[in-house]
């Protein structure tokens, strides 16, 4: 991973999004873009300014974000977890440059995955989970959208841009808990069964002695919705 520092005076390629580039997301926090830099096909992730913040807090709070979030997707390759290769980071334009993914949205494909499939999927879910938590990455986001099947066969994790060091039950409970949310409100017909399996490669990446005390932390986590909304 490559860190390039400029100020707004230089002439830095990482500094202005590649032309011809296409955005593929607008999101609250940046804007995608997809491209070409160097001959390579990239992602280009660059943090928007907040104009209701004060600017030299929001540049400070989209830097520390931009660099965290580089760090976590570096970290999480080497535990194998398989992540898009980071080319380049600027601070100062707060934007990253990575490996553009070719695949499958999980959330485009789980669906119709035969029983078996469903069942191994899922249980990779759940190991690479394990192996976030088990070195204290908490991904913040993980959803179906944020997860590529690639033509090998692996899946990779992509937007690590909530994600935080934590080994705390609630922060793994809550990162488990979106994940349900998601499946039961987009694949609802295959959800109890594959958030089950999800868990089994969780334990079984983490251990029971250390899973469970999550797992539990997890339905507690929803029950505490259950009863806000009921109020």
């Amino acid at each position: 991973m490559s860190l390039r520092r400029s100020s707004s005076s230089e002439e830095d390629p990482v500094d202005r999004i590649p032309p011809g580039s296409q955005i593929l997301r607008r999101g609250a926090e940046a804007v995608l873009y997809r491209g070409r830099w160097h001959d390579l096909e990239v992602v280009v992730k660059k943090r928007v300014v907040k104009s209701y913040r004060i600017p030299s807090l929001d540049l400070k709070i989209r830097r520390f974000r931009t660099m965290r979030e580089s760090n976590l997707l570096h970290e999480a390759k080497l535990v194998g977890v398989r992540t898009p290769l980071i080319y380049s980071v600027n601070l100062d334009s707060t934007s990253i440059i990575m490996e553009y993914i070719s695949g499958d949205r999980l959330k485009d494909v789980l669906d119709s995955f035969k029983s078996s499939e469903l069942n191994e999927f899922s249980m990779r879910i759940g190991v690479l989970i394990g192996r976030l938590h088990r070195t204290g990455i908490i991904h913040g986001d993980l959803t179906t959208s944020n997860m590529i099947l690639i033509p090998k066969g692996e899946i990779c994790l992509l937007d690590f841009g909530l994600g935080e060091h934590s080994t705390g039950l609630e922060a793994r409970g809550v990162d488990l808990h979106i994940l349900r949310t998601i499946l039961y409100s987009t694949h609802h017909t295959i959800a109890q069964n594959s958030f089950q399996r999800i868990l089994d490669g969780y334990r079984k990446e983490m251990g029971r002695e250390e899973a469970d005390p999550v797992i539990g932390r997890t339905d507690e986590i929803a029950r505490r919705g259950r009863y806000v909304s009921a109020r």
